[in-house]
């Protein structure tokens, strides 16, 4: 089965006995028309998921990003404390596919864009760091 939705938080890796997991959340945003309505109503079903096989993965599955996940459905029911029953959707995930990445923090997005426009100056463009000013003194 497949499901595409939005992470709604990083993931996190977690130790289950000897093995590690990966364990994020995805939200899955449904809009169907009301019979004889003219309006529409909007659906989000949040699905827990859990990745086995590589936690290198969790470096990318970042809130925000849109994902398109493949494996298999279950559901796990339990009695809450209150004596409510509560039900979740989990989804036991295979492989992993990023359609969309999720947008950078602005501190970071700024640092990286700064090291971006030093790249793509020209060559005759000397990048300096700290005190450095050889360059300043050019004797022509």
């Amino acid at each position: 089965m497949e499901i595409t939705g939005r992470v709604t938080a990083d993931a996190a890796v977690r130790s289950a006995g000897e093995k590690e997991v990966l364990s994020f959340s995805i939200a899955v945003n449904d809009r169907y028309k009301v019979a004889g309505s003219s309006e529409y109503k909007e659906v989000t079903t949040f699905i827990n998921c859990s990745y086995w096989l590589s936690m290198k993965t969790a470096q990318w599955v970042k809130k925000g990003a849109v994902v398109l996940l493949n494996g298999r459905l279950g559901m796990h029911v339990y009695i809450n404390s209150e004596g409510n029953p509560i039900g979740s959707i989990d989804f036991h995930v295979n492989a992993i596919n990023i359609v969309a990445f999720a947008k950078r923090s602005s501190a970071k997005g700024d640092d990286e864009q700064k090291a971006t426009s030093v790249q793509e100056g020209n060559s005759r463009t000397a990048v300096k760091k700290g005190k450095d000013k050889a360059g300043e003194d050019v004797p022509f």
